[in-house]
């Protein structure tokens, strides 16, 4: 694949992303792109293939928001990625090595990733979920349903996304702190180490400051 192509599908795959939210803009594309790039070059992984995932891989978020969840953005990206990247002239061989990660890189998805290079991207988008970032992405998204700042001591089982109770605090304790366990890479295990710890301290420390403790 040559690096014009890239470049031509990377300007247009960035249209999908005029109306973004800020917690799965395409900045988290970016960030997620550069993960797969480092990654991969680590694993002797097919980079074209692994490139061009990485940057279409969320393309069918928008959809999967304005359907409230009922559309799957990763089955939904699949597809649209198929006639975009035909479009390119890019060979049916890779086509289906690219929508193969697309479509099974969702962690709540029941595809499992089966290349090096779906791998990768399933770990480099859940690495971008953890860590300063994932807290940071995290507090953005609590801000655009309209959750409070925190809810320490929450009962989980008695809140529910996409309400007040939908913290930041939440989603790390429904989510975030059982990512490192998903890693399926060596590096993938490495980077999620470090990051998860980060996030335990991160929140310890807010719950100490929320009781006037520190």
């Amino acid at each position: 694949m040559k690096k014009i192509a890239i470049k031509k599908i990377k300007e247009e795959v960035k249209l999908f992303f005029d109306t973004a939210k800020g917690s799965h803009d395409w900045e988290h594309t970016e960030r997620v792109y550069k993960l797969c790039v480092k990654m991969g070059k680590k694993s002797n992984a097919d980079m074209a293939v692994l490139r061009l995932a990485a940057i279409l891989h969320d393309i069918g978020r928008e959809d999967q928001d304005k359907s409230n969840g009922k559309i799957c953005h990763a089955e939904r990206g699949a597809f649209l990625a198929k006639p975009l990247l035909k479009k390119y002239g890019v060979k049916k061989d890779k086509i289906d090595e690219i929508v193969h990660c697309i479509e099974t890189h969702r962690f709540r998805n029941n595809k499992i990733p089966q290349t090096k290079e779906a791998k990768i991207l399933f770990d480099a988008d859940k690495l971008d979920s953890i860590g300063a970032t994932g807290v940071g992405r995290a507090f953005l998204f609590a801000g655009e349903i309209g959750a409070k700042l925190h809810n320490k001591g929450i009962d989980i089982k008695k809140t529910k996304p996409y309400t007040k109770e939908d913290t930041a605090y939440r989603e790390f304790a429904v989510k975030l702190n059982k990512v490192k366990e998903r890693m399926l890479t060596k590096e993938g295990r490495r980077i999620a180490e470090a990051r998860h710890k980060f996030m335990v301290k991160f929140f310890d420390r807010l719950n100490k400051e929320v009781e006037g403790i520190l």
